[in-house]
């Protein structure tokens, strides 16, 4: 694992915590975005209960809506890995894309040209101000790590990936892995 500062395409894993954190508790996020002037992500691992069609009834689709984040909860983002499909795109690295014209997706979602593997949409954001995400890092709330999944990242968008992450790092984290997420449950 990489412990330096982060640039946008790594992935931010969130220290384990006994108090716990309603946004970002046991989440992986994936920074697509990190300047002087702040910090853009999207919690990668916390489905919603709810599809696609329950919030655009238009588009017949049963993809799951991830929470991105607690930054603009009332607005709709999506990364992906078919830049050649959807206009506008930008890459936040190794072959993983956010936004672009979004009346495009829609075309393509209508006309089953895009697949659940191949995008994935959030209700908000994780955002820092400036410095903001590095003093977090400092008082170690995240662990920096590489995105060793490039573009299938979007296929590791499952609850189970923090934990997954847990014992990958292994050590004092594979303790973490199987604690429960209340510790009163214990």
């Amino acid at each position: 694992m990489d412990t330096s500062r982060p640039t946008k395409g790594n992935l931010l894993i969130a220290e384990p915590s006994i108090i716990g954190d309603v946004s970002f508790n046991r989440s992986v996020v994936l920074l697509a975005n990190h300047t002087h002037e702040g910090s853009v992500g999207f919690i990668l691992n916390k489905p919603l209960s709810f599809t696609l069609s329950e919030l655009i009834p238009e588009v017949k689709s049963t993809m799951k809506i991830f929470n991105g984040g607690p930054v603009e909860q009332d607005n709709l983002y999506f990364i992906h890995k078919v830049p050649e499909l959807i206009p506008d795109s930008v890459e936040i690295s190794a072959g993983i894309y956010w936004g672009g014209n979004f009346n495009k997706v829609i075309e393509l979602l209508a006309q089953n040209k895009i697949r659940e593997d191949e995008i994935r949409f959030f209700l908000g954001y994780s955002g820092w101000d400036s410095n903001q995400l590095d003093d977090e890092l400092d008082s170690r709330s995240w662990i920096i790590a590489e995105n060793t999944y490039e573009k299938e990242i979007i296929s590791k968008c499952l609850p189970e990936f923090w934990k997954e992450k847990m014992v990958e790092l292994g050590g004092d984290y594979l303790i973490w892995s199987n604690a429960p997420e209340n510790p009163a449950y214990n």
